[in-house]
């Protein structure tokens, strides 16, 4: 196997988890520098390998899943059934090794297999487990089957989106799934760096409830706290004014006054009076948000977005565009953080990734330089490395 590069290089990871929110984990804990292998079932291998279209190859034997490809770059893929006693010592033997093992079965799955938390330990004292649920691994309701939708609506996040409280959204991505991931793989690491100090390793659980709800910020707190239940409000803020989208000659723009101080720069650059009694402060504007988008509806009918979004920027107020997805990938500023990665697939050829969204940077001799992992791999074809695993397996075992 290749030396591998980034702050998680020497952590092994066996993610025998599938879909969504635990490859999502894995793969960040890969994207950090960790050697992840994934265990799939014969045959179809994880779900997400048949969800399409888009399908790279759709009609021949090579087909591939760009949905399975948005979560699983930086993997190995080893085929195991896990009902034969020969794979399952297969398992045994890289858990036996392992740091991290990330799994999204339902509640009592791992148990079934011979694999529950008492086992694992005496497996693996240093074993972290990363276990996501739908809707967590205790309580009434925990052997509800997680999918992102449901979730959404469950946790009430389709309750704020949306362009009122009679018409609820789920978001354009399955967000449940990704932020179960992100706090997975945050669980994961803390739990890791305790390992330092303790020798022992420890089960992280979340769900897609859990992050469902952790994401309410101030929504959540206007409820618990202040007795307000949050609506959907299409695309305007629900406390701040004027903060949202706005129509103009040829399209529309967004725009963010977060303070006074925006909102007299917004006014002085626009002909507004800043100061008007029903509008002067920030309460006042959430009061009477239509006014308010009344008059810069009127302000701006004329400009093109263009250059609309000059005369903001000139102004020091916080504006953008909606982009496409075409757009957000052709935009130099993507490309100058990294966010685009090309890896060369077995069966695709070259391809183009999102990137991994974090950088990591050093400082020495009075420069900063940066040292973030470049070396991304493919997400693999199913059964990619199992004669390369099986092989590092047993020269392990030799005397």
């Amino acid at each position: 196997m290749s030396a591998r590069s980034g702050p998680l290089a020497g952590i092994l990871v066996i993610d025998l988890s599938r879909a969504l929110a635990g490859p999502h984990a894995a793969m960040m804990l890969g994207d950090l520098g960790a050697r992840v292998i994934k265990i799939e079932r014969p045959g179809s291998g994880d779900d997400s390998r048949g969800w399409g279209p888009p399908f790279v190859h759709p009609t021949g034997a090579d087909r591939e899943s760009t949905y399975f490809f948005s979560a699983n770059r930086n993997k190995e893929s080893v085929v195991l059934d896990l009902t034969e006693g020969h794979d399952l010592d297969v398992l045994s033997a890289l858990l036996r090794r392992a740091d991290v093992l990330v799994e999204n079965f339902r509640p009592g799955v791992l148990t079934r297999l011979g694999l529950d938390a008492e086992g694992l330990t005496e497996l693996n004292p240093r074993l972290v487990t990363l276990s996501i649920s739908g809707f967590g691994h205790d309580g009434p309701e925990s052997a509800r089957a997680g999918y992102d939708q449901i979730a959404q609506g469950e946790t009430g996040l389709m309750s704020l989106t949306g362009p009122s409280a009679n018409d609820p959204q789920r978001t354009g991505v399955p967000i449940t799934d990704l932020l179960a991931g992100m706090y997975g793989a945050f669980g994961a690491v803390s739990a890791l760096h305790e390992r330092e100090r303790t020798s022992r390793g420890q089960i992280v659980r979340t769900s897609l409830l859990a992050a469902g709800i952790g994401v309410h910020a101030y929504q959540g707190t206007a409820w618990t706290v202040g007795g307000v239940r949050g609506r959907a409000a299409g695309n305007h803020h629900p406390s701040i004014s004027p903060y949202g989208l706005f129509p103009c000659a040829d399209g529309s723009v967004q725009l963010a006054c977060g303070s006074e101080a925006l909102w007299r720069r917004l006014c002085a650059e626009f002909g507004l009076d800043a100061e008007r009694p029903d509008i002067a402060t920030n309460a006042d504007r959430v009061a009477r948000r239509e006014v308010v988008a009344a008059e810069l509806e009127k302000a701006f009918a004329d400009l093109p977005a263009t250059r609309l979004l000059d005369r903001l920027a000139a102004a020091g107020v916080p504006a953008g565009r909606i982009r496409t997805l075409d757009e957000v990938y052709a935009w130099p500023q993507v490309e100058s953080q990294g966010l685009k990665t090309t890896v060369h697939h077995e069966t695709v050829g070259p391809m183009e990734l999102p990137g991994p969204p974090l950088r990591f940077f050093r400082t020495g001799s009075g420069q900063e330089h940066e040292v973030t992992k470049r070396d991304h791999r493919a997400p693999p074809v199913l059964d990619a490395d199992a004669e390369a695993v099986r092989a590092w397996l047993a020269a392990i075992d030799q005397p």
